[in-house]
């Protein structure tokens, strides 16, 4: 018995190591080319901020309509992990074109394929995991290696960018110049990674489609949010989506930047060997942040309010673009290398991830029904993902466009704008939100 036992728990690790495997591609895929994006597509295809701004807006269609793709296609007619190997091979191939499309036109066209092709593989391969582990147990330990992958692209692309495309000796601008044309080589990378990732799904375990039909997953979702706390965190997912998007536009190009201009400071190239240039690398300690983040929201959970958390959340974001706008006055006035500064900006990805949405999640999951549960929680993540980094993008490039003054950018310009956004989400939350009015307060007061 005990044997048999001991080859049963050693099936289910080697399951979980080939999904964490799985996983650990699929973040690296998009991980490789995201970050560095704007700076990219501005410095070397020369588009214009608010062209930029279209491009990532295309890629947030594909997290709209994946729910449809994903529901139809895969729940329906095709093995999970079939389809994931067929979508991952096409995928990379788009995705390898992309360094040598010059045209505006045809890079948002390839953009809005692939995001169609991409985006509806994120949740597969959630629930690829949860059909085979044990959620409670297993899912967090598997899912974590998409975030280890995303760290080990984004150092190494930094090093890459470092080792490769960065001259020894020219101007700053000559330096930069260098780093940003040898970011084409992302998409390189995520191509091959996608081709890598499509042939090793046909290795993972059979997950064959459910059978029935299930109701309107949107309609559900709508009769779902009708408690306060919900409707309020609905309203404020679009603005707050928006500011991390607007992280993810600029900040690769702000680093990276300034990176390239390390000149003589000893500290800022000390930095620039671990994680690399161009930004990406360095943009790294957030996701390492948000591993600590997520490891302590179980205590904090217990000792604190939903509504405090999600305010330390839009405080976190209120204050890190604080930190972007005002880095070089900061380190004047406190002696702090200015390094230093943007690091503890990106450090505070962990709680403006980890507090607000991850317990928005959280809220979601506590506010509705077992029977309407996981269609509030794929409209929320259609909000989060889909319409709050669209609107997220086009207001990026517009902002960028308006914070451009001859021709150079006004980085306290460009970051005060969303800290002033999310000191206007902070009023409205505090004003708002009655976590009394909601269901999960309710059960609360019905078991005292």
């Amino acid at each position: 018995m005990s044997n048999v036992r001991l080859s049963s728990q050693s099936m289910v690790a080697w399951v979980r190591t080939r999904l964490s495997v799985m996983m650990l591609l699929q973040y690296a895929i998009w991980g490789a080319w995201l970050p560095i994006l704007w700076p990219y597509l501005f410095n070397v295809r020369k588009f214009t901020p608010t062209d930029i701004g279209y491009a990532f807006a295309v890629g947030a269609v594909g997290a709209i309509v994946a729910p449809f793709v994903a529901g139809q296609i895969a729940d329906r007619y095709f093995n999970t992990e079939k389809y994931l190997g067929i979508s991952h091979i096409i995928g990379g191939i788009l995705v390898f074109q992309l360094a040598q499309i010059e045209t505006l036109t045809g890079f948002l066209v390839f953009s809005l394929i692939y995001s169609i092709v991409y985006s509806p593989t994120l949740p597969l391969t959630n629930s690829i995991t949860l059909h085979h582990v044990d959620r409670d147990r297993d899912f967090g330990k598997v899912r974590l290696w998409g975030t280890v992958g995303w760290i080990v692209v984004g150092i190494g692309m930094g090093q890459w960018l470092l080792y490769q495309h960065t001259p020894s000796s020219g101007t700053p601008a000559e330096i930069a110049a260098a780093q940003f044309a040898g970011m084409s080589s992302a998409f390189r990378l995520s191509g091959v990674l996608g081709i890598l990732m499509g042939i090793y799904c046909f290795t993972l375990p059979a997950t064959p489609p459910a059978k029935g039909k299930e109701r309107n997953a949107t309609l559900e979702a709508l009769s779902a949010v009708r408690y306060q706390p919900l409707i309020v965190l609905f309203l404020l997912a679009v603005p707050i989506s928006c500011l991390h998007q607007f992280y993810f536009v600029h900040t690769s190009g702000f680093v990276g930047t300034f990176q390239a201009a390390a000149g003589e400071d000893s500290f800022t190239k000390f930095v620039n060997n671990i994680f690399g240039v161009g930004g990406g690398g360095l943009m790294t300690i957030g996701q390492m942040s948000e591993v600590l983040v997520l490891a302590l929201i179980p205590i904090l959970a217990i000792k604190h309010s939903r509504k405090t958390l999600l305010a330390a959340g839009v405080v976190a974001y209120a204050l890190r673009m604080f930190l972007f706008a005002f880095s070089n006055k900061i380190a004047a006035m406190t002696g702090i290398p200015e390094v230093m500064v943007l690091i503890a900006g990106i450090a505070l990805h962990g709680f403006c991830f980890g507090c607000f949405i991850f317990v928005s999640f959280m809220v979601v999951d506590e506010e509705t029904s077992d029977d309407v549960r996981a269609s509030a929680q794929s409209l929320y993540n259609m909000v989060i993902i889909g319409f709050g980094v669209i609107v997220g993008s086009m207001a990026a490039g517009r902002v960028a466009d308006w914070a451009t003054v001859d021709g150079k950018m006004n980085y306290e310009r460009l970051f005060g704008v969303p800290m002033f956004v999310a000191l206007g989400c902070l009023l409205a939350l505090l004003l708002f939100y009655d976590a009394k009015a909601g269901k999960r307060s309710a059960l609360l007061r019905a078991k005292h």
